[in-house]
């Protein structure tokens, strides 16, 4: 079918992540379906071991599924392999990792930076 994607992470080709304007350091993605002027769409998202996310605001749900590693919220909430999370609008956080690790992002709107 050629309207139809399969997609392995663990072949996947990483791009630095700058979905706020400008590279995270320790933090690459796959979009797989996201649009950037949008922030609507799916996308994985690698955190090496010591990355951490700008602090930002959710415009709408941000979801997304731990695929592997563990990934720790600003109020020391570890989220682990196999863990499903799911932010309502208007919510605000910012995660770090510190053995790295793969997400699969779910966006329905742009996050802001804060």
């Amino acid at each position: 079918m050629k309207n139809r994607k399969i997609i392995n992470p663990s072949k996947l080709k990483f791009t630095p992540f700058n979905s706020y304007g400008k590279p995270i350091s320790g933090m690459s993605w796959h979009k797989i379906s996201f649009n950037q002027n949008t922030g609507v769409g799916s996308y994985i998202l690698k955190m090496a071991p010591g990355a951490r996310s700008l602090k930002h605001r959710h415009q709408n749900y941000e979801e997304f599924y731990v695929l592997d590693g563990e990934l720790t919220d600003e109020d020391n909430t570890t989220f682990k392999k196999g863990e499903f999370i799911s932010y309502k609008p208007g919510s605000k956080h910012s995660s770090f990792t510190k053995k790295g690790c793969l997400l699969l992002v779910f966006l329905r709107n742009k996050n802001k930076a804060l």
